[in-house]
């Protein structure tokens, strides 16, 4: 593994960011485990980003990607293609969007771009609203939307962005507020931003951030922006990459937890689609999707292979109710966590819905984040058999706890108690 290491450092960039002070080479999983090429094996609650959405190697997802490539792998949107056609026609039905179109990407990253495209076309400005403590790429646009400052590593831009409170429910200058106050203080910040601007293209926000910490706002912020947004017709662009195919357990789509308004005008997804198969994309209404007055394509953008790879995932993902899943396992997760959490002075809140868990770390006694302890519980962790993620805003000091939808009972239980022990070490 030091021979490997060392020959990363020598080719690859020096900010590619890699977890552990001894990294780890992943060579192979199965369901909601990982190996290293050391022949230790991993509980997985991560699931490579929130990507390994369904289990590892999924043998309806395997058959399919193993049956697609004997025929053919790639052709390019030059050409018909079935199953981006079919695909495309599950997802339009599932995203909520009347008249919905689909344009595939490789990634999340490359979605967002896509929808900046679209929504700044469509409305002829490029001034676009975004969230404090927000990540949507490492593309230029995407780049410049970004909230989080440990991942904006310019400050170059081709949009002007304008970020409004109300990603972030327990920091802030509205954290002391009841929900419904909340929800008000955030929409006169809105409407107070619009007054003092050319009307934006969009409002772009993740109903939970990921890379944030997963955090949230109370349910129904987002209708009650929109509310204020449609009187100027500025577009809502909701960033599923992360919260999208039922990880929040109680929804579909996070925006789901927003819809008084109604949906979206624009959703980009990526990750969990195609359970480690890059995929990404845009669905928007017919008018805005087709907005564009130049050729476009995509070259692997719903190529053959990872669309087979996505039409049995979401397939598998239905039938077994996975979203299901995510809300009886993530309640009891939560619950379990929360109790560890109230005996730590080190844990500050323990946050989340389904699947999708954040556990933010502090240095006890105070509101400062911490995010050596975040470090020092990620190595813990690892040593204990379990792999989890971590994030949060002025600092990394959030843990990121995301397995696969289908995580049992029983496997949710050892990772609480491998998870509880690497905060007790620490704390």
């Amino acid at each position: 593994m030091n021979d490997l290491y060392s020959r990363h450092r020598g080719v690859l960039p020096d900010w590619l960011a890699l977890y552990y002070d001894e990294p780890l080479e992943l060579t192979h999983g199965e369901g909601r485990h990982v190996w290293d090429s050391d022949g230790n094996k991993y509980l997985d609650f991560f699931g490579g980003i929130l990507t390994t959405m369904t289990a590892h190697a999924l043998p309806e997802v395997t058959k399919a990607v193993s049956e697609q490539a004997g025929r053919i792998i790639h052709s390019s949107t030059l050409y018909l293609n079935r199953p981006m056609v079919e695909l495309a026609e599950r997802i339009a039905q599932l995203s909520g969007i009347p008249d919905a179109r689909v344009f595939f990407t490789t990634s999340g990253t490359e979605a967002n771009d896509t929808a900046l495209l679209l929504a700044t076309t469509y409305r002829r400005s490029n001034t676009v609203l975004a969230m404090r403590n927000s990540y949507h790429g490492r593309s230029f646009s995407a780049v410049g939307i970004t909230g989080n400052r440990s991942w904006s590593p310019t400050s170059l831009s081709p949009l002007q962005t304008l970020y409004v409170h109300g990603g972030v429910r327990t920091r802030g200058p509205f954290a002391g507020l009841d929900d419904r106050a909340f929800i008000d203080a955030c929409v006169e910040d809105l409407k107070d931003v619009l007054g003092h601007t050319r009307p934006p293209a969009a409002l772009i926000a993740e109903p939970i951030q990921g890379v944030g910490g997963f955090t949230s706002p109370p349910d129904g912020l987002y209708a009650a922006f929109r509310e204020v947004l449609n009187v100027q017709g500025i577009l809502w662009i909701a960033d599923e990459v992360q919260t999208g195919w039922g990880r929040t357990g109680d929804h579909f789509w996070g925006w789901q937890a927003h819809a008084r308004s109604g949906p979206p005008d624009m959703i980009t997804f990526a990750k969990g689609i195609g359970n480690g198969a890059s995929i990404g994309g845009v669905i928007a209404r017919a008018e805005i999707m087709n907005c564009l007055d130049a050729n476009s394509i995509s070259t692997f953008g719903g190529t053959q292979i990872t669309m087979a790879a996505g039409l049995a995932n979401l397939t598998y993902l239905v039938e077994h109710d996975l979203q299901g899943n995510a809300r009886r396992v993530g309640g009891l997760l939560i619950e379990r966590l929360r109790a560890v959490a109230a005996q730590l002075p080190g844990v500050r809140e323990v946050r989340g819905r389904g699947l999708m868990i954040g556990v933010e770390l502090v240095k006890p006694g105070t509101d400062e984040a911490d995010p050596q302890a975040a470090s020092a519980v990620l190595e813990a962790a690892r040593e204990g058999g379990l792999l989890i993620g971590k994030g949060g805003g002025h600092n990394t000091s959030a843990l990121r706890i995301a397995p696969p939808l289908s995580l049992t009972v029983a496997e949710a239980e050892e990772g609480a108690a491998i998870l509880e022990r690497a905060l007790r070490s620490t704390y």
